[in-house]
C-alpha cells in the first residue's frame, strides 16, 4: 500500500501525473487501484469508466516464474486495510476480491498481487523470451478458451548499465578501439563489432590486470572475515596465500536460493578438487550471495559452502566472500575469467549478472535458461545440458545429470582453452571468444536496448491510447466502458448456428476452401464480433496442433442472423481439420483476448 498508493499520491503531492505507469513485479499492483480511485472523483466517472481510462496506459512486468515468489494476501488481511478504501471504488467486497483472487497457491487461496497487475493492465511481459513463453504457461487458466500462446505477455529481455559494472581500464580500452560512441546510446552492433579488432595482447594484458586486483581484493576480504571471527594468526597468515593472480578464475555469485544450484560444482566433491587442484592447470573458485533472511534452505547452502572451504585439500582454491554487495560483484564480473550460472531451468527469469562479466569479455558457463537461452552461440561461451527440464520428482537425477556436464565442460572445454598458449604465452582461442563476446552481447544486452524496447513497445502506445481516451472529457473511455458491459452481458446468449464448407471430398495443396458461418448476435453487432477460424494439423485425439487463424468478413443479415464467410489455403499436405470461434472487437481494444470471453465450434 506504501508503495503503490503511497507511491501514486506522492507523485501528484509535486504535481507529477504521468500518462504511463510502469508496475514492476506486483508488489506495486494497488497503484491500479489508486489510478481508478482517482479518475472517479477527478473525472466524475464510474469505476468502469475509470477502469478503461487507467488500464489502457497500465504496464505489469512479472519478474518470476516461481509462485511462491508472489505476493498473496488473506481475505482476513485485505479486509483489515481495505474495509474503508473499497466503498470509494463503488463496488461489493466481492467484486473487489474478485480484481485479484486466485485459489490454489503455494501460499493458499487468497488476494494475488500478479492476478490484481495482469487485471488492471492492458500490457504485460515478462524478461526473457524463455521467461514471457512460461509465463504464458502460468498464467493461462486467467485465459480460458485460449491457447497458451495467445496468452498477451510479451517480452522485454533485461539489460544492464555498463558504466556501472565496466571496470575502468576495460572502459578506457573501449574508448582507444570502440571510440567514444560506446558510451552513447544507442551502441549497437556497428560499434562494438570494433571489439574485434583490440590488439590480443592489449585485452589480454588488461584482463589480467584485472584479475589480479580481484585476487588481491579477494584475500583481503577473506583477512578481514577470519579477523572478525576472532581466527588464529596462523590461519589468518595462511588467508593472504589463498588464491594465484595467474589461474583460471571461476566467479558464481548471486542470491542463495535454491532454485540457483549454489552447490551443484560440489555434487562431485573428489571430481572438483582433482580440476582445482590439477599441478599444470588449476582452477579457483570465488563465491559470493546471500539468502534471504526466511530461505532456510538458501542459509544451508552457505553453511554447506563455509564448511567445504575448510577442507585443507580446497582452502587455497575457493575463497567465499561475505556480505556480499554491489562493490563485491563489479569485482567480480571484472575480474573472473568465467561466469558460472546453474539454475534450475526454467525458473532464471532473466539474470543479469552474466550480462555485467560479459560486457568485460568475462566468458559465461550457465544453463541455457533466462537471458543466456537466448543469448548463447558457441562462439561466446558455453551452455550446460541442451535446455531439458525435468519433473520435481525428478530434481536430484536432473543435478546429477547437470552436474557431469558441468564437470565435462571445465575438463575438456573450459580449462584446456584457458591454458593452451601460442608461443607468445597468449591464449589465442579464448580471447577470440571475448572478442566475440564484446562484439554480440554487449550491443544486445543492455539498458540503453531495454528501455528502448520498452519505450517502442509500451510507454509511447501506451500514451497515445489515455489521451485517445481521454479526449473530449474522456468520453472514449466512457464509451468503451459501456460497450464492454453490454458485451458482457449479451455473450451468454450469441450462438454459432451453422457452419458450410466443403469438408467430404480430398483437396490438394494450394486450394481454397471456401467456409461460411452463421451467428446468432443477439443484439449485438457483426462489428462488435471477430470470427476467426483456426487451421492446422489434426492429431491422433482430434485435435488441431499448432495451427494459423485466418479471419472471416461479414457478409450479410439473414434476418436476426449474421453470415460471415473467407477461404482456407491449404498450405500443407495431410490431415487437416479446423475450428471456428467469435471474440468481441472494438477498435480500442488493445486485444480482443484481454475481454476473455470466446465462443468455439467444434472441430471441423
Amino acid at each position: 500500500m506504501v508503495l503503490g498508493i503511497g507511491g501514486l499520491r506522492a507523485l501528484h503531492e509535486v504535481n507529477y501525473h504521468p500518462t504511463v505507469h510502469h508496475m514492476n513485479e506486483g508488489h506495486s499492483a494497488f497503484m491500479a487501484l489508486e489510478r481508478i480511485l482517482v479518475a472517479m472523483e477527478r473525472h466524475q466517472m464510474s469505476f468502469l469508466d475509470g477502469l478503461e481510462l487507467t488500464r489502457s496506459s497500465n504496464l505489469f512486468t512479472t519478474h518470476t516464474p516461481v509462485p511462491a515468489g508472489i505476493d498473496v494476501f488473506s481475505s482476513e488481511l485485505m479486509d483489515r486495510y481495505f474495509s474503508f478504501y473499497f466503498p470509494k471504488l463503488g463496488i461489493s467486497w466481492m467484486d473487489f476480491l474478485n480484481i485479484g483472487w486466485q485459489t490454489g497457491t503455494p501460499k493458499g487461496d487468497g488476494f494475488s498481487m500478479a492476478v490484481c497487475a495482469i487485471n488492471l493492465s492492458s500490457h504485460c511481459n515478462g524478461v526473457s523470451k524463455l521467461h514471457a513463453k512460461v509465463s504464458r504457461e502460468m498464467w493461462k487458466d486467467l485465459y480460458q478458451g485460449f491457447h497458451a500462446e495467445e496468452v498477451p505477455i510479451k517480452s522485454v529481455t533485461n539489460g544492464v548499465h555498463h558504466r556501472s559494472y565496466i571496470s575502468k581500464e576495460m572502459s578506457q580500452l573501449y574508448d582507444r578501439y570502440l571510440g567514444p560512441k560506446w558510451l552513447q546510446p544507442p551502441a549497437g552492433e556497428q560499434v562494438w563489432q570494433r571489439a574485434e579488432s583490440i590488439p590480443s595482447e592489449e585485452l589480454w594484458r588488461t584482463h589480467e590486470r584485472r584479475r589480479e586486483r580481484l585476487v588481491a581484493f579477494s584475500r583481503k576480504r577473506l583477512v578481514d572475515q577470519l579477523k572478525s571471527r576472532g581466527a588464529p594468526p596462523s590461519e589468518i597468515q595462511a588467508a593472504n596465500e589463498v588464491l594465484n593472480p595467474e589461474t583460471l578464475t571461476i566467479g558464481f555469485a548471486r542470491r542463495f536460493a535454491t532454485y540457483k544450484r549454489a552447490t551443484l560444482i560440489f555434487k562431485d566433491l573428489d571430481r572438483l578438487i582433482r580440476i582445482l587442484t590439477n599441478k599444470d592447470r588449476p582452477v579457483q573458485l570465488i563465491v559470493a550471495g546471500k539468502a534471504h533472511p526466511q530461505d532456510e534452505p538458501g542459509k544451508q547452502y552457505i553453511m554447506d559452502m563455509v564448511a567445504l572451504y575448510r577442507d585443507p585439500r580446497l582452502s587455497r582454491h575457493i575463497v567465499f566472500i561475505e556480505n556480499y554487495d554491489v562493490n563485491v560483484a563489479r569485482y567480480l564480473v571484472q575480474g573472473v575469467d568465467v561466469w558460472l550460472n546453474n539454475p534450475r531451468r526454467p525458473l532464471e527469469a532473466s539474470g543479469t549478472s552474466g550480462m555485467k562479466a560479459a560486457a568485460n569479455g568475462v566468458l559465461n558457463l550457465s544453463i541455457l535458461d533466462g537471458w543466456w537461452d537466448e543469448a548463447f552461440t558457441p562462439e561466446v561461451g558455453w551452455a550446460i545440458g541442451h535446455g531439458e527440464e525435468y519433473k520435481d520428482k525428478d530434481r536430484d537425477y536432473q543435478d546429477q545429470v547437470e552436474a557431469n556436464a558441468l564437470f565435462e565442460l571445465l575438463e575438456k572445454e573450459v580449462v584446456p582453452l584457458f591454458y593452451n598458449r601460442s608461443n607468445d604465452g597468449l591464449p589465442r582461442g579464448w580471447i577470440e571468444k571475448m572478442k566475440h563476446c564484446l562484439a554480440k552481447l554487449t550491443p544486445v544486452f543492455n539498458t540503453d536496448r531495454m528501455v528502448a524496447e520498452y519505450h517502442e513497445t509500451f510507454y509511447n502506445p501506451g500514451n497515445e491510447r489515455y489521451r485517445t481516451l481521454s479526449a473530449n472529457n474522456r468520453q472514449r473511455a466512457r464509451d468503451l466502458a459501456k460497450w464492454l458491459n453490454m458485451v458482457r452481458t449479451a455473450w451468454p446468449n450469441i450462438r454459432i448456428e451453422d457452419i458450410e464448407s466443403d469438408v467430404s471430398s480430398a483437396h490438394h495443396v494450394g486450394e481454397d476452401i471456401p467456409v461460411r458461418v452463421k451467428l446468432f448476435l443477439e443484439r449485438l453487432q457483426p462489428q462488435d464480433v471477430l470470427v476467426q477460424v483456426l487451421v492446422g494439423r489434426v492429431g491422433s485425439d482430434d485435435q488441431i496442433i499448432g495451427g494459423r487463424l485466418i479471419e472471416l468478413q461479414f457478409v450479410e443479415r439473414q434476418g436476426d442472423r449474421c453470415v460471415f464467410s473467407g477461404a482456407i489455403r491449404l498450405n500443407t499436405s495431410g490431415r487437416i481439420g479446423f475450428a471456428v470461434r467469435v471474440l468481441p472487437s472494438h477498435h480500442d481494444l488493445v486485444s480482443p483476448v484481454l475481454v476473455r470471453l470466446v465462443h468455439w465450434a467444434r472441430p471441423v
